[in-house]
């Protein structure tokens, strides 16, 4: 007799969000995403420190071997909290897309299909369109064009 094999992968259930529910979470979002766009520019900083550090030379091999330490020590610490709030982001089903430039995706469900609105950061609105999931990553589409009575509540998830 043959053992089944356990299946080592949980589905996961990923929650759809409502259009009011974005727009509510707006000021929560800016506040995360404008968090995350500090410290990916802190992890750019201290690798960029890095480098440099590692290319210049110094006096004494003690002295070079402090420097490079201490800037390992701070990509690390900024890697870290980038990390953390990246972690916060996606345990309500936020994804970052772009942390520059301060793009998120929302998810949401459009008919039958998975979709997203698109926050951006430095939008007055904090919600500036939706994609369809398939669409490329350029594509926004603007709000306008949704029919709030054809997207539904999150009562039915899609499972990721």
């Amino acid at each position: 007799m043959k053992r089944r094999k356990t299946r080592s992968n949980r589905m996961q259930i990923m929650h759809l969000w409502t259009r009011n529910d974005a727009e509510k979470a707006v000021p929560y979002l800016r506040s995360i995403t404008a968090s995350l766009r500090e410290y990916w520019l802190e992890v750019l900083n201290a690798k960029r420190q890095l480098f440099l550090t590692t290319q210049k030379k110094s006096a004494t091999q003690r002295q070079a071997l402090l420097d490079q330490e201490k800037q390992e020590d701070d990509l690390n610490r900024a890697q870290n909290k980038f990390n953390d709030a990246l972690e916060e982001l996606t345990r309500i089903d936020v994804f970052l897309l772009e942390p520059v430039r301060g793009f998120v995706l929302i998810p949401f469900r459009k008919a039958d299909d998975l979709a997203w609105y698109v926050f951006d950061l430095f939008a007055k609105s904090g919600l500036v369109g939706w994609r369809f999931h398939n669409d490329s990553m350029e594509e926004i589409r603007s709000l306008s064009l949704l029919d709030d009575a054809a997207v539904s509540d999150s009562a039915t998830p899609l499972a990721s």
